[in-house]
């Protein structure tokens, strides 16, 4: 019996703490297939960015750098580089930037996930076109009537953003992450189900599961910041790591949601079991004296002993004189008892 409740134990143990590690990579998972692979929503998270100070000045800086390398070499660079440079500054400062800014996204997403999901697509790197952007940024520069600024090329350049040798290994990265994001969560359900099933202190078991998915949440968390730190220290120019570091927050808003959430779930839960334990174990003083009237005293020989009837004399121990030997019972006089007395 007691190896069968070990064995049983045992079993809910690890299958309790294999659900507990599987939430956080089940988040991680459906975070990404979900929300960082899905256009719309990526878009959605980027696009109140178009605002910030820091998003604006490293956009103006990598579009001015992209449209001046398209200009001849000698005196046309160096004449017109200085004003493209500030003609794109002053551009981001305008309401035009923030349809420009999500058309670019959208179109970098698209780019990056059509590589990601396309299995034909060749090794090479994923690229996009800034083509629009520069002749966005020509016809600001005619409005604002800048000497031979309709003479600026806009030519289809392509631009990459994933470099060739990341390419497949992303690819391989994005098809496991979205098997896991639907078998992952499952498996964590599943096997918390089984882990409480077969426990023999049930409610132990969904205390050692809330606390788990608790420290799973708050490992997700962790994860989160350690994440935005390597990120920033990946920047190569410092200037545009502030850039770098919202647009980061901002893409893993919901993935610390997600780790918050599941961090207060389970201490909710935990916390439940808990108290719940703590009433069932105390029944409040009502049960306590119901528990006492129904307990039966015992002797100092450890055998219970009899409770005695209103106004009866209690028993007599060994050796001493007995109120039934001697005729006296509950206070009445009795027949006294047939045969040899001691």
């Amino acid at each position: 019996m007691r190896t069968s409740a070990r064995l049983r134990t045992t079993l809910s143990a690890a299958l309790v703490a294999l659900a507990c590690l599987l939430v956080p990579c089940g988040a991680f998972a459906a975070w990404v297939v979900h929300g960082l692979a899905d256009t719309g929503r990526y878009v959605d998270s980027v696009a109140p960015l178009s605002a910030d100070p820091a998003v604006r000045d490293a956009v103006a800086d990598a579009v001015g750098d992209g449209v001046v390398e398209e200009l001849e070499a000698g005196p046309a660079r160096d004449l017109f580089g200085p004003f493209v440079r500030d003609a794109v500054r002053s551009f981001t400062r305008t309401e035009a930037f923030g349809p420009v800014w999500e058309t670019g996204n959208r179109a970098v997403h698209d780019a990056v996930l059509h590589a990601l999901r396309d299995g034909r697509a060749g090794p090479g790197p994923v690229t996009v076109d800034l083509a629009p952007v520069t002749a966005e940024v020509k016809r600001r520069l005619v409005a604002d009537r800048m000497p031979f600024a309709d003479r600026i090329p806009v030519e289809h350049t392509r631009v990459a953003v994933v470099p060739a040798g990341e390419t497949a290994g992303l690819r391989a990265g994005y098809r496991l992450l979205d098997a896991a994001a639907l078998w992952l969560p499952l498996a964590a359900v599943a096997l918390a189900v089984a882990g409480i099933a077969v426990a023999v202190h049930r409610r132990r078991a969904l205390t050692a599961t809330g606390l788990g998915i608790a420290l799973g949440g708050g490992l997700l968390a962790a994860a989160v910041a350690v994440g935005r730190r390597l990120t920033l220290a990946d920047v190569p120019e410092p200037v545009h790591r502030p850039a770098a570091g919202v647009v980061y927050d901002a893409l893993t808003a919901t993935l610390r949601t997600a780790s918050w959430t599941l961090l207060a779930l389970g201490l909710a839960v935990a916390l439940a079991c808990l108290l719940t334990g703590l009433r069932e174990r105390g029944g409040g003083p009502a049960a306590r004296r119901s528990r006492g009237r129904r307990r039966p005293r015992r002797g100092w020989t450890g055998r219970t002993k009899p409770r005695p009837v209103d106004g009866a004399a209690p028993p007599a121990r060994d050796g001493a004189p007995s109120p039934a030997r001697d005729g006296v019972w509950n206070g009445s006089p009795q027949p006294p008892v047939a045969g040899p007395r001691p």
